[in-house]
């Protein structure tokens, strides 16, 4: 991924850096643009208000499950940066190596580009209460101790 893509959004990433993916939910410049990235691409499925569409648990007729809400009821928070940037980025089941698994959301890798990954993401964040925010702060400080193999 380019660091200076990254960068650019407000976060760091490169071959020098293993910290990994670096949202910004206090930057006004990221979340302008993650807010308008949001109301084009994510709302029509997630919901103008993050709240995802109804029994989202619950596999419908395809066999797919509905688009989670990212607000604080979900489980986006639950996952570090770097797991929401590659679910955003290539899709549920590239990012979690689950070959058969069949979502009805795309990966935006073609459509969005890494800075704006960065922003809608940021955006997302930035609308979770500040404890919320706290603990997915932590969740991510986990992943990148354990990728480095700090206890």
């Amino acid at each position: 991924m380019a660091a200076a893509a990254l960068a650019g959004a407000g976060c760091e990433r490169g071959a020098s850096d293993e910290s990994g993916v670096r949202l910004r939910p206090d930057d006004g410049k990221v979340l302008a643009q993650g807010a308008k990235v949001y109301a084009v691409h994510c709302a029509a499925c997630h919901g103008a208000k993050l709240q995802g569409q109804a029994n989202w648990r619950e596999r419908d007729a395809a066999g797919r499950l509905p688009a989670p809400p990212h607000d604080a009821t979900g489980h986006t928070w639950h996952h570090p940066d770097e797991v929401l940037f590659d679910i955003t980025k290539l899709g549920v089941a590239k990012a979690a190596n689950l070959k058969d698994y069949d979502s009805a959301m795309q990966a935006f890798g073609g459509v969005l580009s890494d800075a704006e990954i960065i922003a809608v993401l940021s955006w997302i964040k930035a609308q979770w209460p500040a404890e919320i925010q706290a603990q997915q702060d932590e969740v991510t400080r986990a992943a990148r101790h354990a990728r480095k193999g700090v206890p």
